[in-house]
């Protein structure tokens, strides 16, 4: 059984200490700083996330599930992605989720600490990680738009 994402004191704390250290450049280099106006108020977000390389590509994976930021983006249909003092805006294309196993099976071997948050191993059988996909969607970012 995988866990629940919850927000608390202990995980904005975390997320402002990793927020900070990659507005240095510091800490893991496919952490980004991901910046998305608020669906509703148009208000920019910003939360630290993952970025996978794979393929020449890019791409983001919900490890925490289908959050805010999620929503936004699928509404914005692009986000700025900034650590260490430079930022890009790019279009977000969410894939099905056959199509997301590849990048699902690289984000649990290279990120351990968000594993507790999938019902499923790198090692899965590709049907239970399919299954498991509508959890943690997975968009493809490029630099045109492409929606």
């Amino acid at each position: 059984m995988s866990r629940t994402y919850r927000v608390n004191t202990g995980t904005r704390l975390v997320n402002r200490a990793f927020a900070a250290m990659t507005r240095l450049g510091l800490g893991k280099s496919y952490r980004h700083i991901l910046t998305v106006p608020g669906r509703r108020s148009g208000t920019p977000h910003s939360t630290p996330v993952d970025v996978m390389a794979r393929g020449g590509e890019r791409w983001l994976v919900a490890a925490y599930g289908v959050t805010n930021w999620v929503h936004n983006a699928r509404a914005a249909g692009k986000v700025t992605l900034s650590r260490g003092g430079r930022s890009e805006t790019v279009y977000v294309t969410e894939l099905d989720p056959a199509d997301s196993v590849p990048v699902l099976r690289q984000y649990l071997r290279e990120v351990p600490v968000t594993r507790p948050y999938f019902a499923v191993t790198a090692d899965s059988p590709d049907e239970d990680v399919t299954a498991d996909a509508h959890r943690h969607p997975v968009f493809r970012l490029t630099v045109g738009e492409t929606r």
